[in-house]
């Protein structure tokens, strides 16, 4: 991409969006577009169709989505296929219309199979069921990635995709109900300190293990990739590392300070028991994370501190 390339990030406000804005302006790149939901709904073709014909947008970086944990996900299953399914493919299509030089799509490593090979190869794909408890919202983004490699198969495009892992930082969604893992445990842990709580209840058993990539280590393989990938299969973008979600409650609770009792609600669901991305794809590209985990915890919680209304999301 050149430094004055007309570049177009969909999603700026959310936390991934956000991190790819810092990072293109942290690299020098100086025509960035942007707009808010207000200015331009992703679910309207129409207005998407008018926004690229007069934008004419040279790289686009798609990040915009619906996202959320594993009660969002659930109670919401056609709310998250339809919002995703319709953003992405308007986003896309206008994109190839109006000769996008490149577009990067981000998805999910929840598009991968349940019971998938653990670490997941990108190649995994498609080879044997999803899980439940979030199968509308992979379908939705394993329907994104394809429609880039078909436009790749068909017109020639330069489209790709990135699977990222798990991801935490500046700009999350602390949520009490709908938010992922980590930020949630950050607002919990937080919330009990402050009130003096004995104890914290956690779900599941703790016995999943889990992958955590810092959101502005992913914007940094993002630009990195748009800038030395080309290919219809995606890239999974993580740490290579993971955890057991005990042992994250754990380093939360030391990060945010709690010294109370942590208990768990085996009733509740844990999830997919295990979800480790292969990322020698990115190494051998030339790429790999900077930021450890306990490191980026304290980005987070930071950020969660200096920014309470964000906590009301």
């Amino acid at each position: 991409m050149e430094k004055n390339a007309k570049i177009y990030v969909a999603g700026h406000r959310g936390m991934v969006g956000s991190a790819l804005v810092r990072e293109l302006q942290r690299q020098g790149y100086t025509n960035l577009i942007t707009r808010t939901h207000k200015e331009l709904d992703l679910c309207n073709q129409n207005a998407v169709d008018e926004f690229f014909k007069a934008e004419k947008p040279e790289y686009v970086f798609l990040a915009a989505a619906k996202v959320g944990g594993i009660i969002a996900n659930q109670s919401a299953l056609a709310d998250f296929m339809w919002f995703n399914m319709t953003l992405e493919m308007n986003v896309i299509h206008s994109a190839w219309l109006n000769g996008c030089k490149k577009l990067e799509f981000l998805g999910s490593s929840c598009i991968y199979p349940k019971m998938a090979p653990q670490p997941m190869p990108e190649s995994c794909l498609l080879t044997s069921s999803l899980e439940p408890t979030n199968e509308a919202y992979a379908l939705a983004k394993i329907s994104g990635l394809k429609y880039c490699e078909y436009l790749n198969k068909q017109y020639g495009t330069d489209y790709i995709s990135v699977m990222p892992t798990n991801l935490y930082g500046p700009n999350d969604n602390y949520h009490p109900t709908h938010s992922h893992v980590l930020p949630a445990l950050i607002r919990r842990f937080h919330e009990a300190k402050e009130s003096g709580a004995a104890s914290v209840t956690c779900w599941g058993d703790g016995s999943p293990l889990r992958e955590f990539l810092y959101v502005d280590d992913l914007a940094n393989l993002c630009v990195f990739l748009m800038n030395n990938y080309s290919g219809s299969e995606t890239v999974n973008a993580g740490t290579g590392k993971e955890l057991s979600i005990k042992k994250l409650t754990e380093l939360v609770a030391k990060v945010v300070g709690y010294e109370g009792e942590i208990l768990w609600d085996t009733t509740k669901p844990n999830g997919t028991p295990r979800k480790l991305l292969d990322v020698s794809k990115a190494e051998k590209l030339g790429w790999k994370y900077k930021t450890e985990l306990e490191d980026g915890i304290k980005l987070s919680y930071e950020d969660f501190l200096n920014n309470p209304m964000r906590a009301e999301r």
